[in-house]
């Protein structure tokens, strides 16, 4: 098996984690937590087609690196310790991604609320980010979105603590069930979501942190997303109920330089949650805008 780097950290192998996928985590010792590296509440295994779909287009020439979240990938050793939301926060996710990668030029690929925080990334460390692909991007007022007004209730305290202690129940539903409620779901990606409802330290994490989303994410950094246009691209659905009316000033803060950011709008069949089962169609796109950009 190839080597790991030397900022990761094997876990135990997960048979389910496809042959050229290693399964690791990032300690990040002055957090006290780690985060699943190999996260759609961050859980990188709904990326893994997407993520093996482009390294194929790519000929295997690249390294991937997904990492997830702090605190929501159940099968990373300590991540049952989370139970103070500061060591979750939003802030600390991107304390971590601050920290955690070699002196490299990177392509970083984020989705939803993820391209506000490779945004935060690229800010701080604009040497080290050549691109940003922003798929799907939340970039401001999240609240203010039609799935931010219907759920954001569901993520306040003391909801993320009562939700996750009642998440037991969800044990005893069969994995036939789970397949009759999400249907259209590939079976992997059904293991991947039985595997997150089987942690309630998991749950409690993911709620916690789209509690502070929605209170964090706010302003559109106009200037932020101007000073680096040359460096984005941005890849938005058709209709998107976690942006919402918010694309439109996103859209207008290009106009001073509007050809030097590469915006695709797309095909009305992808949705948002595209990692479940629209992750080789959206992977050609990228590996098209890589091409381009002359990033291969």
């Amino acid at each position: 098996m190839t080597a790991l780097p030397a900022f990761l950290s094997p876990v135990s192998p997960d048979p389910t984690i496809q042959e050229l996928c290693l399964d690791a985590e990032f300690p990040h010792p002055k957090l006290g937590a780690s985060a699943h590296a190999y996260g759609n509440p961050g859980l990188v295994e709904f990326y893994t087609p997407f993520l093996t779909a482009i390294h194929d287009k790519c000929a295997r020439k690249i390294s991937i690196l997904a990492h997830g979240h702090l605190g929501i990938w159940p099968t990373v050793p300590r991540g049952g310790r989370y139970r103070d939301p500061s060591s979750i926060s939003l802030t600390a996710q991107v304390e971590t991604l601050h920290d955690a990668y070699p002196q490299a030029k990177l392509v970083i690929t984020a989705h939803s609320m993820g391209c506000w925080v490779g945004l935060q990334v690229l800010r701080a460390k604009p040497d080290l980010v050549s691109s940003l692909f922003l798929l799907f991007p939340t970039l401001s007022h999240i609240n203010q979105t039609p799935n931010g007004r219907s759920l954001s209730w569901l993520f306040q305290a003391p909801l993320p603590r009562l939700i996750s202690c009642v998440s037991i129940l969800a044990w005893l539903l069969p994995l036939a069930a789970l397949r009759l409620l999400f249907p259209e779901w590939p079976l992997p990606q059904i293991l991947v979501l039985r595997k997150f409802l089987h942690s309630p330290s998991a749950i409690y994490a993911s709620l916690s942190l789209a509690d502070q989303e929605m209170k964090t994410i706010r302003d559109l950094d106009i200037a932020l997303l101007q000073t680096y246009s040359h460096r984005l691209h941005m890849y938005f659905a058709d209709e998107d109920d976690w942006v919402g009316e918010q694309k439109g000033p996103v859209l207008r803060a290009f106009n001073a330089d509007p050809g030097s950011v590469k915006i695709v709008h797309g095909h009305p069949d992808i949705p948002h949650a595209f990692c479940i089962n629209h992750g080789e169609e959206l992977a050609r796109q990228c590996f098209e805008w890589l091409q381009t950009g002359g990033l291969l």
